[in-house]
């Protein structure tokens, strides 16, 4: 089941980014200390959730957040939304059988029915043809400045 998050959801989003972070070659626990931590940088930096939960349980298996950037109003033209959609997860036990799509899905279907102008992401190299899969394409029109 997919499903906007919660914040009873927070340790379990925290554990699923320090198993990603493992998984990636990173070391460090989802202790007490990185769950306090996650929770701190969430309340500084709001994000939209949606979270895929395992079959007839409470335990979350994967996960994206959104984050809903309001540009400018024109003189002629209302203020528009863009969505950037971050840290696509899904634990290894649970991937290649629709997880990961049913989460685009309803990242898409949120950012549609908020009026978004569109959805921007930043993959990785291996995520590439996964979102190409579900619509996203390459994109030249933005400029970026790498520190």
């Amino acid at each position: 089941m997919i499903r906007e998050s919660t914040p009873l959801d927070i340790p379990q989003l925290a554990r699923l980014r320090a198993a990603w972070v493992a998984e990636a070659g990173g070391d460090g626990p989802a202790d007490a200390g990185f769950v306090a931590e996650f929770s701190t940088w969430l309340a500084a930096n709001p994000r939209t959730f949606f979270v895929a939960v395992a079959d007839g349980g409470d335990a979350l298996i994967g996960m994206l957040n959104l984050s809903i950037f309001e540009r400018m109003p024109k003189p002629d033209k209302p203020a528009s939304v863009w969505v950037y959609l971050a840290n696509t997860y899904v634990l290894p036990a649970h991937r290649n059988a629709g997880v990961g799509s049913a989460l685009v899905s309803a990242a898409v279907d949120y950012a549609r029915g908020i009026g978004a102008a569109r959805i921007v992401t930043s993959p990785s190299q291996a995520s590439k043809n996964f979102y190409a899969r579900h619509g996203f394409e390459a994109a030249e029109e933005l400029a970026v400045y790498r520190f």
